[in-house]
């Protein structure tokens, strides 16, 4: 009788685990099919980028590509869906690594080389795309890229401190003292944001011309500065609101001034907030098209987005190598800062509560 109903249990385990792993499948078929649009685009991307300058060689790499990655993306996740154990896990892992990287180092490898990342080291780029397009109906002078580089990083870091800073205090301010007219400023922020700021690219201009920051790049930080600001105060006050008072009263308490309870006791409750609302400035700051094309006119204020644009004009011919290598390039900062703050944008959720 003991034996029959071990018997059961241990049918009714395996009817759950098969169970499982069918939901498993299901849903990681189900999250490929869902990411491969938005996946197949910058692979495309850096596939011409690595690739010969001829269609038929950007086609073929592509497809062998596809032939070695897409199934081990499956492999990958089949794996992690029906390994039982850590060290299953691991071991799927690595054996399906191993023989991804083996083939794409033979399909594909041969056919890859660096050829299109020339913009990187030559100075005359122009002339070096000339000499690969042929002629051209005009001379156009190419600025450095990383010339290009560093007015990106000036306006997109200038504009995140600036943001996170004067959101920082406002947001406090907002969240701890009462005043008259506060909920109507509140109300204002959220306007303010739903207003489409292309519409004032005009009064934007003639403000700019007026004071003397257009064609600067003074003048376009402050711009996306005054644009970004309403709704980074108003996430900002969301975090602030969900600190507890005490916390911060214990800290007056025992002698800290408001200034040192403010950075030392709340700013650290609100990190996340912070880097969430960084993250993001620094990334729209740094993708900005619209209004760095219509305020900055001397080729030596142009930005990435610039020279992208310019990179892929019918005047200097099109060669789809060179744009795809300058825009693995242009995507690289960015990756590299989402990667790093990803931990804490995981952690995340409007109001400042972990999830």
């Amino acid at each position: 009788m003991v034996t029959q109903a071990m018997d059961d249990w241990d049918a009714l385990a395996a009817r759950a685990r098969r169970a499982r792993r069918s939901k498993a499948v299901v849903l990681y078929a189900f999250l490929i099919a869902v990411s491969l649009p938005i996946i197949l685009p910058y692979f495309w991307l850096v596939t011409i980028a690595f690739s010969a300058k001829t269609g038929v060689a950007e086609t073929a790499v592509l497809w062998r590509s596809m032939a070695v990655v897409v199934p081990a993306v499956i492999a990958f996740w089949l794996v992690a869906a029906l390994a039982q154990n850590r060290r299953q896990l691991w071991i799927g892992v690595a054996a399906v690594a191993t023989v991804a990287v083996f083939c794409f180092a033979l399909l594909v490898g041969p056919d890859l080389h660096l050829g299109n990342f020339i913009f990187l080291w030559e100075p005359d780029f122009a002339s070096v795309v000339r000499s690969r397009v042929g002629e051209v109906r005009g001379a156009v002078q190419f600025p450095n890229v990383w010339h290009a580089f560093g007015n990106s990083i000036l306006i997109a870091g200038s504009q995140t401190a600036i943001v996170v800073t004067v959101a920082s205090l406002a947001a406090y301010y907002l969240s701890r003292f009462q005043f008259p007219g506060r909920s109507s400023m509140l109300r204002s922020l959220l306007v303010l944001h739903a207003f489409p700021v292309l519409t004032l690219i005009v009064p934007m201009f003639l403000m700019l011309y007026w004071i003397g920051l257009l064609d600067t790049l003074s003048g376009v930080i402050l711009v996306l500065v005054a644009f970004e600001l309403p709704f980074a105060i108003f996430i900002m006050k969301g975090f602030f609101d969900a600190v507890p008072w005490d916390i911060e009263m214990s800290a007056l308490t025992d002698g800290a001034s408001r200034r040192q309870a403010f950075v030392s006791v709340v700013l650290p409750q609100v990190r996340n907030g912070v880097l969430a609302i960084a993250v993001f400035t620094f990334i729209r700051g740094w993708e900005e098209y619209i209004f760095v094309f219509t305020f900055l006119i001397r080729n030596s204020n142009w930005t990435m987005s610039l020279y992208m644009y310019w990179v892929r004009d019918d005047v200097m011919g099109v060669d789809y190598g060179v744009v795809s290598a300058v825009g693995v390039f242009y995507l690289v900062p960015s990756l590299i800062l989402y990667m790093a703050a990803q931990r804490y944008l995981m952690q995340m959720s409007i109001g400042g509560v972990k999830g």
